[in-house]
């Protein structure tokens, strides 16, 4: 069974308007980022400016320690929670918040002409949220989270659906579909060889997982696609 969007197929023109829950999600990005790269150089801010970028790292970076305390204590307070939808949209350089936006762009436009608003958005936090607690849930990662990747991965796990389900109704070999996430990998491991790299990637990997898995529930008729592949086992 294929999944149709507003046309025949999963994109349409490349001048076709990006849809709104894209740019909702990319302008906050753009202006944080602006704000931030105009203030490093002095632009804004004065010297004060300078200082800027480490001060909004600060204030929405996930700490896995901190999460970990808050799972062996149980105590929740608010702020810490609330980072694990903040820090997606503040990065650690402008080349870091140019990546996640094309590719929010890019990813977003295909994504989005097919799911509903508000599936792009549980995608988007839902992969921002599970790829954050899977980093913290790993003892010895212990460096703070920030940047929108893991939520971008959660969007290529989402791509990576479409595609599996259009190669299904083809009778194509379904493992084709992960392609995309299998260059993506293999490349970040490849440039963490030659220049050094975190353990972020295990969130990225996360992200993926979880928007991958999302998609079956909040795509069109996604329940009802999963009981009838459940029936047919």
């Amino acid at each position: 069974m294929a999944i149709r969007g507003r046309d025949d197929g999963l994109m349409e023109a490349p001048m076709n308007p990006l849809p709104k829950v894209v740019w909702l999600l990319a302008l906050p990005m753009i202006v944080i980022e602006l704000v931030l790269s105009l203030a490093g150089r002095g632009v804004i801010g004065g010297p004060a400016g300078i200082g800027w970028r480490v001060d909004a790292i600060q204030m929405v970076a996930f700490s896995p320690k901190l999460m970990r305390w808050m799972v062996e204590n149980g105590i929740w307070p608010l702020e810490p929670l609330l980072r694990l939808v903040a820090y997606p949209f503040v990065h650690v350089n402008l080349t870091h918040a140019v990546m996640v936006v094309v590719m929010l762009l890019a990813l977003g436009k295909m994504v989005g002409e097919i799911f509903r608003w508000w599936a792009v958005l549980a995608v988007f936090f839902g992969s921002a949220i599970g790829g954050a607690l899977v980093y913290a849930a790993i003892p010895v990662i212990t460096l703070p989270l920030v940047g929108g990747y893991p939520a971008i991965y959660g969007l290529i796990g989402a791509f990576t659906f479409l595609i599996w389900v259009r190669l299904a109704g083809t009778g194509t070999t379904q493992f084709r579909a992960f392609t995309m996430i299998g260059f993506l990998l293999g490349a970040q491991l490849v440039f963490g060889l030659l220049f050094g790299g975190g353990p972020e990637w295990v969130a990225d990997l996360a992200g993926f997982a979880v928007g991958f898995a999302l998609s079956f529930v909040v795509s069109p008729g996604g329940i009802a696609r999963v009981r009838a592949r459940l029936r047919q086992r």
